[in-house]
């Protein structure tokens, strides 16, 4: 074999050419061949079992009926986390084995919060909406529900983009308590042998009291907050806040009473049996002998509290409209003018006269768990684990009021837990409409949503912080909801949402 002094080839005898070109071929075979193996082999359920190890993944897999169905089809674990091939199959596959890998190789099972995993907003970046349309291609078969025929045209026709996995989230992997159907027994069963109160609490001065609700044998704690003075936002250098905080402005609140936890399952169930109708649905006027029955909410579909417990779990899933009428039905029952509180109230009662990011010491960028640093290097959970129930401590879930400590007037979970309804209407500019001082402010006269307070146990930390503000999402928390019209009682597509309530002082004996 000769080179030119360049190191090109002179000549190379036809033989050489053809050999070296045969052993080519085959070794492109030999690695396509092997490539196509390992891709198959490693898009098994059995492979993916071998790293997937949590509890969950292949029992709850097959009592879905994406295993355990009548016509004995059985879907596949790629068939949903993957896309179909030719859709970015290689590539996801490849992205999602490099991160399973290096959870596999360097992280505990037992410190990953599946629960977390599951929900539907991390559940979206791992099933694959083009997979599930691969399958379903027909979304209006003979054998669909009206209801079900009502929910995918929504589907087709919504403006705002949607996932299959927003109604059938747990169709690939069975969860008895996410059953999307009518729950009439809900609330029904009593097993408390406590004495009934025969009527409310008499309160004498302003001080902290036991309200008791007649004719059941549930009470709560209100806690006295002298009314004051106080800067209500916050200030344009406190790290992670959002523009709506401010301009910070001088408030002032009367006395009032607040409830000094989340009203509870119990209390709420409490209402729910006084008023409810399981015979009644939305949108139909109920005739009642009294003049001033309160009527409340129909049965709701599936489990509003997850199957994580009632008792002194704080509610969840019912809607503005159905807090605001629980505040009426307590307030009728006592005789005390019982509501939602403010947002100034709330503010004012959640920072118990601190002025820093949070009732306790700390910085929210030291607490957050935002940022690609902070997925290297874990945040600081040494004093606000004790403090608030939130993202990094829930186990995506809520937790009894007992979990955290108090803040200084010695209310419970005024952070984190589930985010709280306020009375008030929401604007993005309500602090800057009005910088001088107000006094019991509340907020925007007219509006279309409802501003809500504390974060949640979903929260990062910069959520939790006392001056953070959002707002309720009606539309979006009803698309699953499969009625026409849809719930004013229940919302299908929230579950870190509650309320506390407020005992006005003025009438109160």
């Amino acid at each position: 074999m000769k080179y030119t002094l360049s190191g090109s080839l002179r000549s190379v005898p036809r033989r050489s050419l053809l050999l070296f070109a045969i052993i080519a071929i085959c070794v492109s075979l030999l690695i396509g061949w092997s490539g196509r193996k390992v891709i198959k082999y490693t898009s098994t359920d059995k492979y993916c079992m071998s790293c997937h190890i949590h509890p969950h993944a292949d029992q709850s897999w097959k009592l879905s009926t994406h295993y355990n169905n009548s016509s004995g089809v059985i879907t596949h674990c790629t068939q949903c986390h993957l896309p179909p091939e030719g859709q970015g199959y290689i590539y996801a596959k490849a992205k999602h084995g490099f991160k399973d890998v290096y959870g596999f190789l360097f992280k505990d099972s037992a410190d990953i919060n599946w629960e977390a995993k599951k929900l539907l907003e991390n559940a979206r970046t791992f099933v694959y909406e083009e997979s599930c349309k691969k399958c379903h291609q027909n979304l209006f078969p003979v054998t669909l529900s009206v209801k079900g025929s009502n929910a995918h045209l929504f589907y087709t026709l919504s403006e705002d983009p949607l996932n299959c996995i927003n109604c059938h989230l747990n169709v690939g992997h069975y969860d008895r308590n996410a059953l999307h159907a009518h729950d009439t027994g809900f609330g029904v069963n009593i097993t408390d042998n406590r004495d009934i109160y025969t009527a409310a609490e008499q309160v004498s001065g302003f001080k902290d009291f036991n309200e008791k609700i007649p004719g059941t044998t549930v009470s709560f704690d209100m806690v006295a907050v002298k009314g004051g003075t106080f800067m209500m936002g916050s200030p344009a250098d406190e790290p992670l806040r959002d523009e709506d905080e401010g301009p910070r402005r001088k408030v002032t609140v009367s006395d009032f009473w607040i409830g000094r936890i989340e009203v509870s399952w119990d209390e709420y169930l409490a209402f729910f049996r006084a008023t409810g109708s399981q015979g009644r649905t939305e949108g139909q006027v109920v005739s009642s002998r009294k003049a001033d029955a309160i009527s409340g909410a129909t049965p709701p579909w599936g489990a509003p509290d997850q199957g994580w417990g009632k008792g002194q779990r704080p509610a969840i899933t019912m809607s503005w409209h159905a807090a605001t009428v629980y505040c009426q039905w307590l307030s009728k029952v006592t005789g005390k003018k019982y509501r939602l509180p403010t947002e100034a109230e709330w503010e004012y009662a959640c920072r118990g006269g601190t002025e820093t990011p949070y009732f306790f010491g700390g910085s929210p960028k030291k607490f957050t768990s935002n940022g690609l640093l902070k997925k290297i290097f874990s945040p600081d959970t040494a004093i606000i684990n004790s403090m608030v129930i939130y993202k990094e401590n829930s186990n995506a879930r809520t937790g009894e009021p007992g979990r955290v400590k108090q803040n200084p007037l010695g209310l419970l979970n005024m952070s984190g837990n589930v985010a709280e309804f306020c009375l008030d209407f929401y604007a993005p500019d309500t602090y800057g409409a009005d910088t001088v001082a107000a006094v019991n402010p509340r907020g925007p006269a007219r509006g279309r949503e409802h501003v809500i307070r504390g974060g949640s146990f979903k929260s990062d930390a910069k959520d939790v912080r006392s001056a953070a503000r959002d707002l309720t999402k009606t539309q979006a928390w009803l698309v699953t909801d499969p009625q026409m019209p849809k719930s004013i009682w229940w919302y299908s597509d929230v579950i870190d949402v509650g309320f506390r309530v407020v005992c006005e002082t003025e009438g109160t004996k």
